[in-house]
């Protein structure tokens, strides 16, 4: 491998696992869920929090997968890492890390967008400006520091799940709830129940899309082993739980077309609290989607550290800073590109196609770790992470079913 510049340095081993969980929530519980609520109970009705339940489920085989190979090989690269250990092709490993990087960047792109609309819909603002003027902002909390970064993060994190649990207290207190028993949110039996839960579950497994961002933090987690898997694969459980609860006051108390009709529909919940409420959900909104785009950010500047690490991508986009320990140039280009984008193109088709790279991610990742699984006859050294042979299968499975779903939309 080519010596490292003179310049760069290593990323500094400073997260936690409390503050890993809380990143780790704030990567899933973002916009998505403030978006889905509503579709998912226009799809699945009063079994929508069954949806949630089952569409965590689906994305907890592919975070096992993540969590195992964070745990045998903590690399920043991550994926793009992961498949270099499996199957020792260097450019398939390229393929997928700048795969992974454009995906981020637009993803970042298309949130930075999102987040100046929720803001002029506030305050009147020249909208260009604006967008530059956010991504910037993220950029430099980004560049700042990680455990400023992560901080920011798990910040916005709590205020999510407080509002969450705001909705979830508005519910209880409408004025005029529908009058729904607990035990009608329990499906029957019938198929035609539970293609609706099922069709409802492949859209709500978008809300958990964000896991797999935790592991590019696996250079500056303390302890990584032992603390990432069990971080991410709690914060996916915290999240899912989350989501049922939320869902479960919802479907208790409105009908689910109300919700599926609604702009905002967490906002039908608070709404006879006055606009103040409907207000602090919209605020909300905004951070979910700033939160969202930093972690983007964030995970394109490692990914980017990492490949170069390996020669895989430019050396200079390894350069640590010596003050801050984070990956200063890989951040500011990501940073300018997600300001190109966001001025010039329409995002839309490119947004769409970011799930899609992510799945196919999803499924190779899988394929990998149980290829690796039957190649190494070896168990995991004692007090590591390690899954049976067939969980990351059944995580190949579900992601080419949610690939599948998700381009039968696109279709009809």
């Amino acid at each position: 491998m080519k010596d490292k510049p003179e310049s760069s340095g290593k990323l500094q081993r400073s997260i936690g696992f409390p503050m890993l969980v809380l990143y780790g929530m704030g990567t899933m519980v973002g916009a998505g869920f403030y978006a889905l609520a509503g579709k998912v109970a226009g799809t699945a009705g009063l079994f929508a929090p069954i949806a949630f339940g089952l569409a965590g489920l689906l994305a907890l085989f592919s975070a096992l997968a993540f969590a195992e190979l964070s745990s045998r090989i903590p690399h920043a690269g991550g994926s793009a890492r992961y498949l270099e250990e499996v199957f020792g092709k260097q450019w398939l490993s390229a393929i997928v890390g700048w795969l992974i990087i454009t995906t981020g960047i637009v993803s970042a792109a298309t949130l930075t967008v999102a987040t100046v609309r929720f803001i002029r819909d506030f305050v009147s603002l020249p909208e260009q400006l604006t967008l530059v003027a956010v991504a910037l902002i993220m950029g430099g909390i980004a560049a700042w520091g990680v455990r400023q970064a992560v901080g920011v993060v798990a910040g916005i994190c709590v205020l999510q799940i407080a509002t969450l649990l705001y909705v979830v207290f508005g519910s209880a207190t409408l004025p005029d709830p529908t009058a729904v028993s607990w035990a009608e949110l329990l499906p029957p039996l019938e198929s035609t129940a539970w293609l609706g839960i099922l069709s409802a579950a492949f859209l709500a497994f978008y809300a958990f899309i964000g896991f797999e961002d935790m592991v590019n933090m696996a250079e500056e987690v303390k302890d990584v082993r032992t603390t990432m898997p069990w971080a991410l694969i709690l914060a996916l459980i915290l999240t899912a739980l989350l989501y049922m609860v939320v869902s479960t006051a919802l479907m208790l108390t409105i009908p689910p077309e109300t919700l599926a009709s609604a702009k905002t529909p967490l906002a039908e919940a608070v709404r006879h609290h006055g606009a103040w409420a409907v207000g602090a959900i919209g605020i909300i909104s905004i951070l979910s989607a700033v939160n969202s785009a930093l972690v983007q950010i964030v995970m394109v500047a490692r990914v980017a550290y990492g490949m170069a690490e390996r020669d895989y991508a430019p050396a200079v986009l390894g350069r640590v800073s010596a003050r801050t320990k984070t990956p200063w140039v890989a951040t500011v280009l990501a940073t300018l590109a997600i300001i190109v984008l966001a001025l010039s193109l329409e995002m839309t088709t490119l947004a769409n196609a970011t799930s899609v790279v992510l799945l196919s991610v999803f499924t190779v990742v899988n394929i990998g770790l149980w290829w690796l699984k039957g190649r190494d006859k070896e168990q995991q050294p004692a007090g590591r992470f390690s899954l049976p042979r067939s969980v990351p299968l059944i995580g190949a499975g579900v992601s080419v079913a949610a690939l599948l779903f998700k381009l039968w939309q696109a279709l009809t």
